[in-house]
């Protein structure tokens, strides 16, 4: 990558009408909302129940509001950043969050943006790896307990579903880019309202059956102060995972016609899907709380107290592992991009590099087959595998994510290019106010990555 200077040469920042730009973008409002609620409603749904059981009713749902809110404001910094100098027609676009760090804040912050991003695409791999492997495994759990009774032991492990979904993965990464994957984003939207409605319907019917509304204020006890510290700074990092879409919003973004101006239709689109993900965050965190209080399980569909209708179940956790599919991909195609892009201008006479080769399989359309595009896109799938084989703690690992990306990628590199991109001077009232923000959120990242972290210690301990 070149400096800050040389970054508007970039053959990805190109002009509205660049008839060089190798892209017909025909996204809507609509296609992106698909995108944002398939990276938004995934993993992180489904702790959302036992993040409300450590905080309680009241700093509970209070906080995924919060968390909320402040993805809305760093998504509408973000849309502004898509196109400069002009937020609305300016010339020159930036595709990627990397991208328009580098043009913004310059070479040096880049480089350390950039260890974040990566490490984030990566994570996300590797929690979704791990989330699909759970839900597998409760489908079988599920079959288990209706054929042979609920004190039946139904123990099983998750490596072989691990495997199983790197493969599929393995497969459905040769999709070129997000300008070739709507369709995935909208299948992998509907799974996610799908299970999200049979988690919300499955919590109602349990507090009916229980005949009474469970939890306290003050949330699940614990043997110490210090213990209930550790869970509910775990719990703030796993609500931090479930708000990690400013990441891939200009890729989103980037696939979005014009006119009207880009910006102003993103803005739309994240607000709305950050809505309609917020709503089935608070009613799936309150009603599981409410069905098993101080009992909540770590993960809501996997966890349930009760075994009818099983069939309900294994469907609930088979939206869920189609919903990761898409969702593993909206995650890791950044990640493609850059890798290749990378390679590609390291190696530019290489043919293993930037060739592509027709590909005939029978009943599919010819593919376009890059044989390093191939070997490279195999080999990260494989890599999240293994680390997920070797870390499968669902709450833990989303808890160590979310505290350690939120504050770089949500708050801090956002505001900075707002910064810019505005000509907000230091110590204005303006800049002020946004700092303030900056740090509270900062704090709150630490304490919730130092949670995370002990659970994972005690986890991999235990």
């Amino acid at each position: 990558m070149g400096s800050e200077g040389e970054d508007t040469e970039s053959p990805l920042i190109t002009s509205a009408g660049d008839p060089e730009d190798p892209f017909k973008r025909t996204g809507t409002i609509w296609t992106a909302m698909a995108h944002i609620i398939t990276g938004v409603i995934g993993a992180g749904v489904l702790s959302l129940a036992w993040s409300t059981a450590q905080l309680g009713w009241v700093a509970g749902p209070l906080t995924i509001v919060v968390f909320a809110a402040t993805t809305i404001f760093s998504a509408n910094l973000l849309c502004d950043c898509y196109r400069s100098p002009d937020p609305e027609c300016g010339p020159g676009r930036n595709q990627s969050y990397m991208e328009a760090v580098q043009f913004y804040l310059g070479e040096k912050r880049r480089r350390i943006c950039g260890v974040f991003v990566q490490e984030s695409l990566y994570g996300g791999g590797i929690a979704y790896t791990i989330t699909s492997a759970v839900s597998a495994r409760a489908i079988q759990k599920s079959n288990c307990y209706h054929r042979k009774g609920h004190k039946a032991s139904c123990e099983y492990g998750d490596t072989i579903y691990m495997l199983l979904f790197g493969a599929v993965q393995i497969v459905v990464s040769q999709i070129p880019d997000f300008h070739n994957m709507a369709w995935l984003s909208i299948v992998a939207t509907t799974m996610s309202f799908s299970y999200s409605f049979i988690g919300l319907g499955l919590g109602i019917a349990k507090v009916i059956e229980n005949g009474e509304i469970k939890g306290s204020i003050g949330g699940v006890s614990a043997d110490s102060i210090a213990d209930k510290l550790w869970l509910v700074f775990q719990a703030l990092g796993d609500i931090a995972f479930s708000f990690p879409f400013p990441l891939i919003l200009l890729e989103i973004q980037d696939t979005l016609k014009s006119p009207p101006p880009e910006n102003q239709n993103m803005k739309k689109g994240s607000t709305g899907a950050i809505f309609i993900a917020t709503f089935f965050y608070l009613c799936c965190g309150s009603f599981g709380y409410a069905a098993f209080g101080s009992d909540t399980p770590g993960n809501l569909l996997t966890g349930f107290g009760f075994y009818e209708p099983y069939w309900l179940i294994d469907f609930a956790n088979a939206c869920i592992i189609v919903h990761l599919v898409g969702g593993y991909q909206v995650y890791s195609q950044p990640l493609f991009a850059f890798g290749e892009r990378w390679f590609s201008e390291k190696f530019p006479n290489s043919g293993f590099v930037n060739n592509f080769y027709p590909f005939k399989l029978p009943l599919v359309p010819v593919f376009q087959l890059n044989p390093f595009r191939l070997c490279f896109r195999t080999c990260y799938v494989i890599s999240t595998t293994v680390i997920a084989m070797i870390f499968p703690y669902f709450n833990q690992v989303l808890g160590v994510l979310g505290a350690l990306n939120y504050w770089p990628l949500a708050i801090y590199f956002p505001m900075e290019m707002y910064f810019v991109q505005k000509k907000i001077g230091a110590w204005t009232t303006k800049w002020i106010l946004y700092q303030t923000v900056s740090i509270v959120c900062l704090l709150v990242s630490v304490v919730a990555l130092i949670g995370s972290i002990e659970g994972l210690v005690v986890a991999k301990l235990s």
